[in-house]
């Protein structure tokens, strides 16, 4: 197997810094490699639609729940900023793909649902997006695929618990 970026710079630090325990940094420093190749290359089929993969995770959004939400719920889902999301969804709405529709009891409120484009849009672009995310880690082979997946959940359930206190 050819060595990755990542074992290099902790050969470096062993050099540096003769038994420094680099195991935190072998597997933190993989991870946030593999999100960078990742985000880079999973948004390269949604930039031929427009849309960000921030866009795209809303449209999703909007479509796996099957109803309205308030752009905070939105907020959670995508784990997002509030700021972030309503920027995303003004987009989304001059788009189109997105309809906002004001609470009865509380006008400050909005509900947020797709419109049938966008409905249309998320629909044809899921299988396309989750075929080209498939081809990704081919390499992997689908045990291998199993066993990464289960080993991130535990890792995500376990920063979760430590770390979700701390999130802005």
């Amino acid at each position: 197997m050819a060595e990755d970026i990542v074992a290099r710079v902790l050969r470096q630090w062993q050099q540096v810094h003769p038994g420094l325990d680099t195991a935190p940094m072998a597997v933190i420093g993989r991870l946030n490699r593999c999100a960078a190749l990742l985000q880079q290359a999973t948004d390269a089929p949604l930039v031929h639609e427009g849309l960000t993969r921030a866009e795209f995770d809303i449209l999703g959004t909007l479509r796996r729940t099957g109803r309205e939400l308030t752009p905070g719920q939105i907020a959670r889902e995508t784990f997002a900023s509030g700021a972030a999301v309503t920027k995303r969804l003004r987009v989304l709405e001059q788009r189109g793909l997105v309809a906002r529709r004001a609470d009865d009891r509380d006008r400050r409120v909005a509900h947020l649902s797709l419109t049938q484009p966008g409905q249309e849009l998320i629909d044809r672009l899921i299988p396309h997006q989750l075929d080209y995310e498939q081809a990704l880690l081919e390499g992997l082979g689908e045990d291998r695929q199993a066993e990464l997946a289960g080993t991130l959940a535990e890792l995500l359930v376990l920063l979760e618990g430590r770390l979700g206190g701390l999130q802005p």
